[in-house]
């Protein structure tokens, strides 16, 4: 049984949620936000990473960062760019992209579903990325973005959710600057909210999507705020997170790429010959990058040249839901026993770029000073699930939602 709280969002009013609108703080650099919010000090950029109204040769992790957040969203509030509503309400959040679509509820989810595993993850979490989001809600009071959670497709809630927007207007209807439509609507019905409450509590599992960090954050933080207040109920808002609810069968994974910035001391041709023990060797005839059409196929950009890698009998298990997924095929088969990466989590010689940007993007940055790079067939959400149902992790970047939930557009605060 799921258990969702509606809230009392704190978010733009509407002439100005376009320019506050942002990506979420893990999709880009700081030098990337800087550049992004030239001529928009609206922009919640100033608050989910702040370090952009900083000294840039100060630490990410400095204390004064999250003062900065914390000041960032106070001036938000105090000049009157984000108005906090006056009731609990849930709200409906629809993305469009082309001919993509999604849509979701937004509301409160519960620390104890998260702790129970009816909230599941795929990923594991740095310690380092989890702390730096736990610090930003304990100095903001507040959580800042969204954790994208998704469920199996239930036609109830999809029914209700669309009759409240054929009945309601939004109150954000804008494109952002990569072609996105962003549409909301407010829920603030009683008998509506009390449905939806009803009808989430037929669900037994939720799953983190994207947002890893930011729920072990929010858990961690919960547990502390109660060790703090001993006689919690709760009901309180610290008990419960910020969360995008959407159903599974809308959602759509790109690849996540990786590239590697050595060869491991190996020469091109021995490379080659290494990949090619444990994989089929084409080359690609494709004019331009390859991009794989099917699971269990790469693509291999090095040296100026575009390949095909089809991973030979008996070099993983298809049996294995963990071991046949093409991110542990690459790793078990290349990255590790060919380039040496370990761990991809910690190790600096390895990078990964999110489909959205492109193969072009693979090419440019081993022109400019990486030495390989893999595109990826994307992982499924039913591959996601599969997983998570079982309790085992998905290797390190092996899913790249896309479109990505705004951060600003709505803010939980906890006390």
């Amino acid at each position: 049984m799921a258990i969702i709280k509606p809230f009392k969002a704190i978010r733009p009013i509407p002439e100005l949620a376009a320019k506050v609108a942002s990506l979420p703080y893990d999709v880009m650099s700081s030098r990337e936000a800087r550049e992004m919010v030239n001529g928009n000090p609206d922009s919640f950029l100033h608050v989910e990473k702040a370090e952009i109204d900083l000294d840039a040769t100060l630490d990410l992790h400095d204390q004064r960062v999250y003062a900065k957040a914390r000041a960032n969203l106070q001036r938000m509030i105090a000049d009157g760019i984000l108005v906090q509503d006056s009731a609990n309400c849930f709200y409906i959040y629809r993305e469009v992209l082309g001919a993509k679509m999604q849509t979701g509820l937004v509301g409160c989810v519960s620390i104890d579903d998260y702790a129970a595993g009816v909230i599941k993850i795929h990923e594991q979490t740095r310690p380092t990325q989890e702390q730096d989001r736990l610090k930003y809600i304990d100095y903001c009071d507040a959580h800042t973005g969204l954790v994208f959670l998704t469920y199996r497709s239930q036609q109830a809630i999809n029914l209700r959710i669309e009759t409240w927007i054929s009945t309601h207007a939004a109150v954000y209807d804008f494109t952002a600057e990569d072609g996105v439509q962003h549409l909301v609507w407010v829920i603030d019905d009683r008998e509506t909210i009390h449905t939806f409450i009803h009808l989430f509590e037929a669900i037994d599992f939720l799953y983190v999507a994207d947002g890893h960090h930011r729920s072990a954050a929010a858990f961690k933080i919960g547990m502390q705020r109660r060790a703090q207040t001993p006689d919690y109920t709760g009901a309180e808002e610290f008990n419960y997170f910020l969360a995008g609810l959407f159903q599974s069968d809308q959602l759509s994974i790109l690849n996540y790429n990786r590239v590697v910035k050595d060869l491991y001391g190996l020469s091109e041709a021995e490379f080659l010959k290494r990949v090619g023990e444990h994989f089929d060797i084409e080359c690609s005839r494709a004019e331009g990058p390859y991009q794989p059409v099917e699971r269990h196929t790469f693509g291999m950009y090095v040296g100026d040249r575009w390949y095909i890698l089809t991973p030979r009998p008996g070099t993983y298990s298809a049996a294995d839901p963990i071991a046949a997924l093409d991110v542990s095929i690459l790793q078990n088969n290349l990255l590790t026993p060919i380039l040496g990466i370990q761990d991809p989590r910690t190790d600096e010689r390895i990078d990964f770029v999110g489909g959205i940007r492109g193969l072009r993007e693979l090419e440019r940055r081993v022109q400019g000073g990486m030495k390989v790079a893999f595109s990826m067939y994307p992982t499924t959400i039913a591959e996601v699930l599969a997983v998570a149902d079982m309790g085992k992790i998905m290797p390190p970047k092996s899913t790249w939602f896309e479109p990505k939930l705004r951060s600003g557009l709505f803010v939980h605060r906890l006390s």
